[in-house]
């Protein structure tokens, strides 16, 4: 006679008991761990000037102020790119050169005239100055008007990371945890190659002034503001800090 006996689907429970002999193969996260997205950037610290990547790198940043390339006569656009191929043909390291447009800050100017409103003798004249700077606001809203950036990126990297092939800077910076190992490195390193930079940092300003052009290179205050505004261009038109003691250094630091 066929058998008519049922059977029944392992519950739950049970897989969960039968299973539990079994090694765990799956790794477990860290619970109540706030993975900050500090972690996966590619800057390690900002100090005396420099920006300290977590690879080794070290880099300045030079602002450079603009001419008006048009306004000059014929023969001064000449001598400007001959000297800036000079500059070029000059160069035994490789340089970065950044154009940042950027939504035009009229804040200072607006409360500017927002305090001179206040001193106004009369209070037709204040009405005006008022009207004068809400116009100015709205106009600058309305109009997206943008202004540009200029920035020379000098970077000094250690011999042995340049060396490395393409794959293996790839899961370099894969890795993208960092330890106290990696900082001891990178405080080592910073006092062999820093003058190295500084060297650079000089030969790139005597070069760009011959051609007419003035570079200062960006303070520690000047790279945190610069790169605060670049991975959060939203957020710092409205949140805004006057020093870098306003940060919550604590929680955004990585361990």
């Amino acid at each position: 006679m066929p058998d008519t006996s049922t059977t029944t689907a392992p519950t739950a429970t049970a897989v969960a008991v039968k299973g539990a002999a079994l090694p765990d193969t799956v790794r477990k996260k860290k619970k109540g761990f706030a993975v900050s997205t500090q972690r996966y950037l590619p800057i390690a610290e900002i100090r005396e000037d420099t920006v300290l990547l977590k690879n080794g790198g070290i880099r300045a940043v030079l602002k450079v102020n603009s001419i008006n390339f048009n306004l000059k006569s014929e023969v001064e656009q000449q001598g400007i790119i001959a000297g800036y191929q000079s500059f070029v043909n000059t160069l035994i390291f490789p340089v970065q050169i950044l154009i940042r447009s950027t939504k035009l800050n009229i804040d200072p100017y607006i409360q500017s005239m927002k305090g001179r409103a206040d001193q106004q003798p009369s209070a037709l004249l204040k009405e005006q100055t008022l009207d004068y700077a809400d116009f100015m606001e709205k106009l600058v809203d309305i109009a997206d008007i943008m202004q540009k950036n200029y920035y020379i990126i000098v970077p000094v990297d250690a011999p042995t990371k340049v060396k490395r092939g393409l794959f293996q800077r790839f899961f370099e910076w894969m890795n993208v945890d960092d330890n106290r190992s990696k900082a001891l490195q990178r405080s080592h390193e910073f006092k062999a190659y820093g003058k190295i930079l500084r060297d650079r940092v000089t030969l790139v300003q005597s070069g760009m002034e011959n051609v007419g052009l003035t570079l200062r290179r960006l303070k520690t205050d000047e790279l945190v503001h610069l790169f605060y505004s670049i991975y959060n261009p939203t957020t710092s038109q409205k949140q805004k800090f006057k020093a870098t003691t306003e940060l919550n250094a604590d929680k955004a630091a990585v361990f």
